[in-house]
């Protein structure tokens, strides 16, 4: 609204100027006099519909637009706040229209522009609304609101460079701004720059120290940065400015999980659903940590949940399905659990780009790169540290114990899962200049080639603890370089975990992923990457030195803690210390999906667990099987082959 003028009528001038004193009550009843009086009609429906909607009484406010629009149809400014109401009452289609009625009156309007912009955002039509924050911007290029929320749209279609771009133009035309700061940091924090997010963050915060949702992600970056005391410290700073805020306390449950400190954990958690009980990822969460019971009150309210499905986001409705899934396993309903995992499964399969001929093919060039003349060439060439222990295999193979049993050894850290060593690799072709991609660009690398890369992987791994003995590199995918870790790092240790077949790949199409496993949301395609890894670990066996891979069965370890603890602490060349087993009491970080159960002690509930699934997994089975009968466990041959 516009500062009350001497040019305005005196009543219509009290009424704006109450409004702008925020006196919105006598504002109220000063246009509904004028109303009454016929007077100043339009101008008197226009500011009470204004008034209205900071009122709260936003049906009110629309009505009042309506009958302002009755008076003067193009009326742009009143379309405007039409729309912006009809946004407030979440009737954004609606909303839209409006924004467009006022731009067809008005083609200039900035204003709408942006409006419409964050309108079209809700209803994910992304493009649109980032042309919507350009035309504003056209007209006024000094837009800091377009500017952040244009940052906003392209971070949703994860252009994340160019949203750093927009978000850096608001702030040169707005320094101060705390959301186009906050905003800046969360995609930030998208490009993996965490220091950078947290000193977006920061200066946020200097702007306004109460603002939570700063707080919140700022606790998220510095768990990245493993600055844990300081990320527990922000998320609860988060929940003394706002108690009620269900994402920090969802968030500060994951970190003290992550942290092994469970009956907090499980608090937090609990927090988070009660005060949030309809938001599905919370209760998944929680679930993830508990074992239910017949009878209890959270499969009701998942089971009410899906009664209005329809409701849900495409994404809430992959994380119910899971958490049903999860519910059902626990009390004994497996038929139910199993239909719950393929409906989750195959919209998760629908949401994501799996590019199965790509990734399979990668590893049978790999076999094809890593002859036995090339590592017999190769050998000791790399750089000669015992540093780093890489545990390398499937998911959901049982690394996530081993590492923590190495971890609890006072001479190791558990460095957890690390791109270092990828990174180092890709910088191979930048370093080179060249277009040829792993793995045949290991055929052109020479011996100083080698070690320079064992080296940068190194310099990276020695920062997380520069007088720890031995690191744990648990980042399981680097199987595909076990032949190029060998040459780089040729005194590095390879524990290759493995398990079951079918107790693998049925945990890990039982399991909601954070991120990657693109392949685990079909049985088929899960099968076939299960054989092209089997094959790949054979392969190494066969062209590696005899001893070069310590595999280490997640059945043997069961049956046998102490032997199998022994074993991978000798092959580590360290001296035996019983803590390792006690790994369930070691307190340190595991960002892994088995961060609870590596709190407890050993236990042989998972061993076996497909058979009651067996008729299900068919599927799974025909791509797995050996013995060729479906109805069979799938034989895997023994030796140094893969177990």
């Amino acid at each position: 609204m516009t500062k009350a003028t001497s040019n305005l009528p005196q009543d219509l001038s009290r009424a704006i100027s109450a409004y702008n004193a925020g006196r919105f009550v006598e504002a109220e009843q000063i246009c509904q006099q004028l109303i009454n009086s016929k007077r100043d009609l339009f101008d008197a429906l226009h500011l009470l519909g204004v008034v209205q909607s900071r009122l709260g009484k936003r049906d009110a406010a629309l009505a009042s637009y309506d009958r302002a629009l009755e008076v003067l149809p193009n009326s742009a400014e009143a379309l405007n706040n039409r729309g912006l109401t009809l946004q407030q009452l979440n009737r954004f289609e609606e909303a839209v229209a409006s924004f467009d009625r006022a731009l067809k009156v008005r083609s200039d309007y900035a204003e709408a522009f942006f409006n419409r912009g964050n309108a079209l955002q809700p209803l994910r039509r992304l493009e649109e609304a980032l042309a919507s924050y350009d035309r504003a911007l056209k007209v006024r290029p000094d837009y800091a609101e377009a500017h952040s929320n244009r940052g906003l749209t392209l971070h949703e279609l994860k252009r994340f460079e160019e949203a750093l771009a927009s978000y850096n133009r608001a702030l040169e035309v707005r320094p101060n701004s705390a959301e186009a700061l906050y905003n800046r940091g969360v995609t930030l924090h998208e490009l993996r720059r965490f220091e950078e997010a947290l000193a977006s963050y920061d200066r946020a915060l200097a702007m306004r120290p109460d603002y939570a949702e700063a707080l919140n992600n700022r606790g998220n970056t510095l768990h990245e940065l493993k600055r844990f005391d300081a990320a527990l410290a922000s998320y609860n700073r988060a929940i003394i400015l706002r108690p009620h805020y269900a994402e920090a306390h969802n968030n500060l449950g994951a970190a003290l999980l992550q942290l092994g400190r469970l009956p907090e954990a499980r608090a937090a958690l609990e927090r988070a659903v009660e005060l949030a009980p309809s938001k599905v990822e919370y209760r998944r969460g929680l679930g993830d940590i508990t074992r239910f019971v017949v009878g209890g009150t959270h499969l009701a309210a998942l089971e009410k949940l899906a009664e209005d499905r329809a409701t849900l986001s495409t994404s809430d409705r992959i994380e119910l399905h899971f958490a049903l899934a999860k519910t059902y396993e626990d009390i004994g309903r497996h038929a139910e659990a199993f239909t719950q995992w393929l409906d989750g499964n195959a919209l998760k399969r629908q949401q994501i780009t799996y590019d199965e001929a790509t990734t399979l093919g990668t590893f049978d060039r790999v076999r094809a790169a890593f002859t036995s003349e090339l590592i017999g060439s190769g050998q000791n060439a790399g750089h000669p540290s015992p540093l780093p222990v890489f545990i390398v295999g499937m998911a959901r193979s049982g690394s996530t114990l081993i590492e923590q049993i190495l971890a609890s050894h006072p001479q190791v850290l558990g460095g957890g899962e690390l791109k270092y060593f990828d990174t180092a690799v890709k910088g191979i072709r930048t370093k080179s200049g060249g277009s040829v991609a792993f793995p045949e660009l290991v055929s052109g690398m020479t011996d100083d080639d080698f070690r320079d890369l064992g080296a940068r992987y190194l310099v990276e791994l020695e920062r997380l603890a520069p007088s720890a003995l031995r690191i744990t590199d648990k980042m399981l995918g680097n199987f595909v370089f076990t032949g190029l870790i060998h040459l780089a790092l040729p005194n590095a240790i390879i524990i290759h975990t493995t398990r079951d077949p079918v107790d693998t790949c049925l945990s890990c199409f039982s399991r909601l992923f954070a991120e990657g496993q693109n392949y685990t949301y079909d049985l088929a395609e899960l099968g076939r990457y299960y054989r092209h890894y089997q094959a790949l670990m054979a392969h190494w066996h066969h062209v590696l030195p005899p001893g070069r891979i310590l595999d280490i069965r997640y059945e043997d370890v069961v049956a046998d803690l102490e032997g199998q603890a022994r074993r991978i602490i000798e092959h580590c060349g360290l001296d035996w210390n019983p803590r390792c087993l006690a790994f369930h009491q070691t307190e340190r970080l595991v960002v892994t999906a088995s961060a609870a159960q590596v709190r407890q002690p050993i236990y042989t509930s998972a061993v076996g667990r497909w058979r009651v699934h067996e008729k299900a997994l068919q599927p799974l089975l025909a791509e797995l099987s050996i013995a060729g009968s479906s109805n069979q466990h799938c034989a895997v041959p023994t030796g140094r082959s893969l177990i």
